[in-house]
């Protein structure tokens, strides 16, 4: 169907040479949007989730006075901050002050170009998908290191250094996880990872479920899940942002909406760290049983990204905050070594007669 489209509107414009050249462009472009606006509205209304879901686990109404059910209480909180003045510190280097936020959240961002919503439907289906969501997504770290850097305060550069130190810990695990549904789909490619767990025993007698990677891959799919908590810098990880005894972290000298860009950063991340789980794990766009399949599987695929985005909320209100050397620890010293030796069993186990990958 999307072929389609772009087919009809070269059809369009085929009268012209010039026309004809600029339509691809336009037609990415009109891709794009149609990507960003919806995803750029699940942001913001992921933050409303998460005190609503925040407030029933604690017993209280979460915003509630700003449009029916407090539905507009984003865009009032949009508003607020787009009229706030954004003050620069005296000594900051002003370029790279400004550019920070936007290295933090453009790679959120931007990973989105290779995700697929179904078999033919992503804004670029390229071979190489996982290994670009890994290299887009490791520039993250530049945007909160930059931040505190050029902010020229110690208590911002004191909260950069944490930042980025638990953002490259966590990234290695996670990346090792990504190396493991690599082995077992033969493929880079989103798309083909997402099919390749449609096939099997289980599959064919209608229990998609149990053919999904997260049954046989479960301590990779928990310590994922977990690192992307980590990631992103969630409760019970945010010992960046450290309200006790660090402020802010790294964005403490922001104001306005430089400030809450970092934060929608935090949640473009959440949604994106939640499709990859899903994709990579949870059977993407397929339906979990042959007599669901009727419903479409962009349902399915947003049904289970919003389960798993819920999570990230369930925990918040669930754990308490650890310790730095705690984090770093459980990082270094038992999420890489516990992958590493799962590593070598999963190859191992593909090169045994019981392999279920076939």
């Amino acid at each position: 169907m999307i072929d389609a489209i772009y087919n009809a509107g070269l059809h369009l414009i085929a009268a012209s040479w010039w026309a004809e050249m600029a339509w691809p462009v336009i037609w990415i472009l009109i891709k794009i949007v149609v990507v960003l606006l919806p995803l750029m509205g699940a942001v913001a209304y992921l933050t409303l989730w998460e005190r609503k879901l925040l407030g029933w686990m604690q017993v209280r109404h979460g915003p509630n006075r700003v449009g029916p059910f407090g539905l507009l209480q984003p865009i009032a909180d949009a508003v607020k901050l787009l009229t706030k003045e954004i003050i620069q510190p005296t000594a900051a280097a002003k370029g790279l002050f400004f550019l920070g936020p936007l290295m933090a959240i453009m790679p959120a961002l931007a990973a989105w170009a290779v995700i697929p919503f179904g078999p033919e439907v992503a804004l670029a289906n390229v071979n190489a998908g996982l290994l670009l969501v890994m290299a887009i997504t490791s520039i993250e770290v530049y945007g909160v290191i930059i931040a505190g850097w050029s902010s020229n305060s110690k208590y911002a550069f004191l909260g950069a250094l944490r930042a980025s130190a638990q953002m490259v810990s966590y990234e290695i695990a996670m990346g090792f996880c990504f190396l493991v549904v690599l082995m077992v789909s033969g493929s880079m490619n989103l798309t083909e990872i997402v099919l390749a767990q449609g096939k099997g025993m289980a599959a064919s007698n209608g229990l998609g479920l149990l053919s999904w990677n997260w049954l046989p891959l479960l301590p990779i799919f928990f310590v994922y899940l977990i690192s992307g908590v980590a990631e992103v810098n969630r409760h019970p990880f945010d010992v960046v942002e450290g309200e006790a005894e660090i402020v802010a972290g790294h964005m403490v000298e922001y104001s306005g909406m430089g400030f809450a860009v970092f934060f929608l950063a935090e949640y473009a991340s959440m949604w994106l760290v939640s499709i990859l789980a899903v994709i990579m794990f949870l059977g993407g766009w397929l339906s979990p049983f042959a007599a669901l399949d009727f419903i479409p599987g962009w349902i399915w695929l947003a049904v289970k990204t919003f389960a798993v985005v819920s999570m990230f909320i369930w925990i918040r209100a669930t754990f308490p905050r650890f310790r730095y050397d705690q984090i770093m620890r459980l990082g270094w010293k038992i999420f890489i070594p516990v992958t590493l030796v799962w590593l070598l069993l999963v190859g191992a186990w593909m090169h045994s007669p019981w392999n279920i990958w076939h």
